[in-house]
């Protein structure tokens, strides 16, 4: 392994066979999004774009799920803090733009929980591989933000509006197999093949006609670029959340495991 990837202290790097990059989420909290890997995640996909050796990146986490979203830390930090939450701002609009822009396919191998940040890179990835037991929860709502990272830009397209709307505003849970059905993510597979199954798709990319693939994928993401203005919309409204009071009896209701008591003021 190079050491062009050593400044990205959040995350770990293997390089499973010629030609292809697997980025491993490796953190305590079922690898919850802290600070640092918040600002990881916006920028790796700039590298995996220079680095020659790659051909396609894969994406997963380890243990018991691929990321449980952000941190306390990171929570805490948009919260009481105007000049990091401008900062986190920034970096969750290039989590996604950068996604979209790296020219080399992305996979993700989905297993147990995906929220958050975390979410945002595997819905975007070019390939989605979900495990059939996996839990997608958008949960923007239910911590008393509006849901921005990725959702704006990707889920009416990926599963249809009345879909997204239902799972947006609920933050209901969906499996790895009702995420496929409602065509939110490519695969679906069970859990002890969901990383294998995965390596599987990027092998494949690996050894096809990298111009084509690139250019395809590309031209395809137009649909997302041309949704940038709904994306941005959607950054601002969760931002400004953070600056609101229902945050605060969301996150004070997810330290204490309990259901939040909104009671904020309204837009009206």
């Amino acid at each position: 392994m190079s050491n062009r990837y050593e400044s990205f202290e959040s995350l770990k790097f293997e390089r499973p066979e010629d030609g292809i990059l697997r980025v491993v989420l490796d953190a305590p909290g079922l690898n919850s999004v802290s600070p640092r890997m918040h600002r990881d995640l916006a920028e790796v996909w700039l590298e995996i774009d220079r680095d020659p050796e790659v051909r396609v990146a894969l994406i997963q986490g380890v243990g018991k799920g691929f990321s449980a979203g952000g941190s306390f830390e990171l929570i805490d930090a948009m919260v009481d803090d105007y000049a990091a939450r401008t900062k986190i701002l920034r970096e969750a609009r290039d989590i996604v733009m950068n996604v979209i822009n790296c020219s080399k396919p992305i996979v993700s191998a989905i297993h147990g929980p995906a929220v958050g940040a975390g979410l945002a890179v595997a819905l975007l990835a070019d390939v989605s591989v979900a495990a059939r037991d996996a839990r997608i929860i958008d949960g923007h709502t239910r911590l008393g933000v509006a849901a921005g990272d990725h959702a704006a830009i990707c889920w009416p397209l990926l599963c249809g509006m009345a879909k997204a709307k239902y799972y947006l505003l609920t933050c209901e849970t969906l499996t790895g197999e009702d995420a496929e059905r409602a065509g939110l993510v490519s695969l679906c597979v069970d859990r002890e093949e969901v990383h294998e199954r995965a390596l599987q798709v990027a092998r494949s990319l690996a050894n096809g006609a990298q111009s084509a693939i690139r250019w395809t994928k590309h031209t395809l993401n137009h649909w997302y670029r041309q949704a940038g203005p709904m994306f941005d919309a959607s950054l601002a409204y969760e931002f400004y959340g953070f600056g609101g009071p229902d945050v605060q009896e969301g996150l004070a209701s997810l330290r204490e495991k309990r259901s939040p008591n909104f009671d904020g003021p309204t837009s009206e």
